[in-house]
């Protein structure tokens, strides 16, 4: 099986105030050294980069060099593989958004499903409800109680 990790997953491991930041923890942890393969997303990466960074964001935000080697260190793991997007991909994107509006920010989430669908992955850990939109996606939300 393989899998991927929407960047809310990696915000929460790396913010200790946030009240998932222990199952997220646990979660990454089982990711990164587990058998089955983690597929990572460039897009994924740099938004997490982008936000963890960012006082408006994450408070307070993690140092510029703390955030790159929580991403080098998942880079490194055995079981991970980077996606990026390959030649057909607009046309998988129009093809994945035909019966969704897409505009704002659901732009980046649609970008990610489309990337993942282009790789042959189907569950995506995420604490976005969005991506449920996207039909091709298995959307596996391991914050989410029982009585949600």
């Amino acid at each position: 099986m393989s899998f991927s990790i929407d960047v809310n997953v990696l915000l929460y491991a790396s913010t200790s105030n946030s009240p998932f930041h222990a199952k997220a923890n646990e979660l990454l942890q089982s990711c990164s050294s587990g058998s089955d393969l983690f597929c990572l997303a460039w897009p994924t990466l740099m938004a997490y980069l982008r936000m963890v960074t960012h006082p408006a964001i994450v408070s307070p935000p993690l140092p510029v060099r703390e955030a790159e080697q929580n991403v080098e260190s998942l880079l490194q793991r055995s079981n991970v593989r980077l996606l990026s997007e390959q030649d057909g991909f607009w046309d998988l994107y129009r093809k994945s958004t035909r019966d969704v509006v897409v505009r704002g920010k659901l732009v980046p989430d649609a970008h990610l499903a489309t990337l993942l669908r282009q790789h042959g992955v189907r569950v995506l850990f995420t604490n976005d409800r969005d991506f449920r939109k996207f039909d091709f996606l298995e959307i596996r939300n391991p914050f989410e109680t029982k009585e949600d």
